[in-house]
């Protein structure tokens, strides 16, 4: 509350009266912290800032659309708290001799912002998104008197930020509706309220809309004494307080009444309100430390605490040494493994591939492949389709058998690793750089080749023959040379062929093999690179758990040195120390209760 920095209202609560509470609660908070009891030692900050304030902090609290906004802006005479708005967020007034507003914002990571606005038209800022409460100062006459205006935003009675600022409070303002009595849920709500702040006030609100509110008043404070909460009951009306034109108007509201009563015996009596609530704080925390101090002296006295304290710490250490080795075997079964699946992985591919080779080769070789070599590039490169396919199927299941292998070595409550799939769901997306196959060069000879190949290989044996049949008298061209002719044109020509058809298959698989290579070198690139990314995921994963066992080996580890200290060598030390705060917590308590009676 520090909206009003620099400036200062009346002293309700006075520092001489206030410093011997001061100090028992700054005892009980050095107890509290040695027993490692956080809980009461944040209830006794709360209380200790709540002695401390020399104002009296009065926060005004109720279910959403019972006037509390209207009633606040009436108490304070300016218009501090939105009324028209579903989203409120807490508001702060204090004394200033000029209005100011200022709204903290919140920017994550639990820094916060400080923004002043109009503190004529604060309505539309208070909505804006972050906000996390609004301060104002003004010079009103209340506030001026010492107290400090908590509005709590409207809720169901389970809001934390509404319980905090009871917890904070010196006095309650309970607002409520006079056409309705209290509920049965209000009484305990109510019931909550005294037993954490006990200076509670109801307010019935809305008297004006309703004739027959004296009737709700009466029943109210007949189930209010029914459930032993002594609470007065006030009549008001917070819009007619806003409206009023003149005293008489302002008198039939029931504000200034409830102005009086809080002067009177509110802020007129703060140092006694303060000290007894502080007082009930004080026996409440003491009883509490109390408990866990004796239950921990009642164990150190049993000796079977002594023996299972003991088994505790030697399990404990046997527990932590066999995580620490655990621990520290992941990372070579992690490297070692990974190292063996990117092997495994390429030498399946290379196979893979090399059969394909195989196969292809021996297709080339029984049939010509410039016959259908369009079609037999395709065919080959749906089989390498389905062979990289399959080669990413296999890396996907060893990386998860890779995955289970390393996390056995850790508890078995472990954290499943976030592995990517390995998977091809498109494999011509890692084959699309390759290159098809090369078209063949050697391809069939045009007619006018052949041509020339029967007229050579006629040429030969028409004139072989037709020398030989000359030595019979006999013309160069005759049958028999015409016979020879015609055999040696039709074997060159087939010779011919079946030379191209030789060159053609060479080419093929020449090819085929160029392909194949590109292929690894594709494929293979994009394998050790997700292979790579999967074995940084596991290390990164296994890391962290890794972090984690070991420090939750370590603080059991650590808990139970610190049981063992104090149940173990050391017990007779620490029963004696438990007695002595004991004794301590005993006067404590007694000087809370004669703070307690005397106001």
């Amino acid at each position: 509350m520090s909206a009003a920095a620099g400036l200062e209202a009346a002293t309700v609560k006075h520092p001489q009266v206030m410093a011997p509470v001061i100090g028992i609660l700054d005892q009980l908070q050095e107890m509290t912290r040695s027993v490692g009891r956080d809980d009461l030692s944040g209830r006794l900050n709360m209380v200790r800032a709540r002695v401390g304030d020399p104002r009296l902090r009065l926060v005004v609290v109720g279910a959403s659309k019972n006037g509390m906004s209207t009633l606040v802006n009436g108490l304070v005479g300016a218009r501090v708290s939105a009324t028209e708005s579903a989203l409120s967020v807490p508001v702060i007034a204090e004394y200033g001799p000029e209005p100011t507003a200022v709204l903290v914002k919140s920017l994550g990571a639990g820094r916060i912002e400080r923004q002043s606005v109009d503190p004529l038209d604060p309505g539309p800022a208070l909505t804006a998104d972050g906000v996390i409460r609004a301060e104002f100062t003004e010079p009103s006459s209340l506030l001026a008197d010492g107290v400090v205006l908590m509005d709590a935003p409207g809720s169901n009675g389970e809001d934390h930020t509404t319980w905090s600022m009871i917890a904070a409070a010196d006095a309650v303002l309970y607002v409520g509706d006079a056409g309705t009595e209290f509920t049965a849920e209000q009484i305990t709500y109510l019931d909550r309220i005294q037993q954490i702040c006990p200076t509670v006030i109801c307010v019935l609100n809305k008297i004006d809309l309703h004739p027959h509110w004296q009737h709700t008043q009466q029943r109210n404070r007949e189930l209010l004494d029914a459930a032993g909460l002594g609470f007065a009951v006030a009549p008001v009306s917070a819009l007619l307080h806003q409206q009023a034109g003149n005293y008489q108007r302002d008198i039939e509201s029931g504000v200034p009444q409830l102005v009086d009563h809080l002067r009177d015996y509110v802020v007129g009596r703060a140092d006694t309100l303060v000290l007894a609530a502080a007082a009930n704080d004080i026996r409440l925390v003491a009883d509490h430390l109390a408990v866990t101090l004796r239950t921990e002296a009642e164990a150190l006295r049993d000796p079977r605490r002594r023996v299972e304290i003991t088994e505790q710490l030697v399990a404990a250490r046997d527990q932590a040494d066999q995580l620490r080795q655990r621990s520290a075997n992941w990372q070579v079964t992690l490297g070692d493994g990974s190292t063996e699946l990117m092997a495994d992985i390429e030498h399946d591919l290379r196979h893979r591939l090399r059969s394909l080779v195989r196969d292809a080769e021996a297709e080339i070789a029984q049939t010509d492949p410039a016959r259908r070599w369009k079609d037999f590039g395709a065919d080959l490169d749906a089989r390498i389709c389905e062979a990289v396919e399959e080669n990413f199927v296999m890396a996907h299941y060893r990386a998860v058998e890779l995955s289970e292998q390393v996390a056995a070595k850790f508890p078995a409550d472990h954290r499943t690793p976030p592995l990517p799939d390995l998977r091809l769901h498109n494999p011509g997306e890692v084959l699309g750089p390759v290159a098809p196959l090369d078209p063949l060069t050697s391809a069939k000879a045009s007619v006018m080749a052949q041509f020339l190949t029967v007229m050579r290989g006629s040429y030969g044996g028409l004139l072989m023959v037709g020398v030989l049949t000359s030595l019979l008298k006999m013309p160069l061209v005759n049958w028999y040379s015409a016979a020879a002719a015609l055999l040696l044109g039709a074997n060159a020509l087939w010779d011919d062929r079946k030379a191209r058809r030789q060159r053609r298959q060479a080419e093929a698989k020449v090819s085929v093999a160029r392909l194949m290579d590109d292929v690894v070198f594709q494929v293979g690139k994009e394998s050790r690179n997700r292979l790579r990314a999967l074995q940084r995921t596991l290390r990164d994963h296994f890391t962290d758990i890794a972090t984690d066992v070991l420090h939750t080996a370590d603080e059991r580890l650590r808990v139970a040195e610190v049981a063992y200290g104090k149940y173990g060598d050391h017990r007779e030390e620490r029963i004696a120390d438990l007695d002595v705060q004991l004794g301590k917590l005993r006067g404590l308590r007694a000087d809370a209760d004669g703070i307690g009676a005397a106001a």
